[in-house]
């Protein structure tokens, strides 16, 4: 039997694999903070301004690639009339425009927040600010939601329903 590998197959794989690029990392957020805040709270500078990083340079990047690759997906079978394609196309352009409407301006505000802290502890253990807190706890708020649609949408492109 010939091996035939059609461009929708590769395109389809590009979309798939722009997704768990973009989004996969996102998942570990919840783990990563709570433990650079407990065990090493020097560091969370860093982690917040390499969360921008993430956000600027993988996930906008990748979810743009996710985007026009679906697009091509759907224009191809002509999908676009798919509730488990509108959905998830929806879920895409609110999350990238949350990286850049909301993510982006307070991951840099958090970095900047957390340095401050950092800077006045003097290298004793940092006592993070209520400013610092309520960015903190507004991006894994949010950060809660964009995961929790990531999962819609992974749960109409999987399940699609009305299929």
């Amino acid at each position: 039997m010939p091996l035939a590998i059609l461009f929708y197959d590769v395109v389809l794989w590009i979309h798939v694999t722009a997704i768990v690029l973009a989004f996969g990392v996102t998942f570990a957020y919840p783990i990563l903070f709570p433990y650079f805040r407990r065990e090493h709270p020097q560091a969370l500078p860093a982690l917040h301004a390499a969360q921008d990083k993430i956000g600027k340079f993988l996930i906008t990047p990748a979810a743009t690639v996710a985007l026009l690759a679906g697009a091509y997906l759907a224009t191809d079978r002509e999908y676009w009339d798919e509730v488990w394609v509108s959905v998830p196309l929806l879920i895409l352009i609110a999350l990238l425009g949350l990286g850049g409407a909301f993510f982006a301006p307070q991951e840099r505000r958090a970095a900047e927040l957390a340095g401050r802290d950092v800077a006045a502890a003097g290298g004793a253990e940092p006592q993070f600010s209520a400013d610092y807190d309520a960015v903190a706890q507004r991006i894994a708020r949010v950060g809660t939601l964009a995961s929790f649609l990531v999962l819609v949408a992974l749960f109409f492109m999987i399940t699609k329903p009305g299929a």
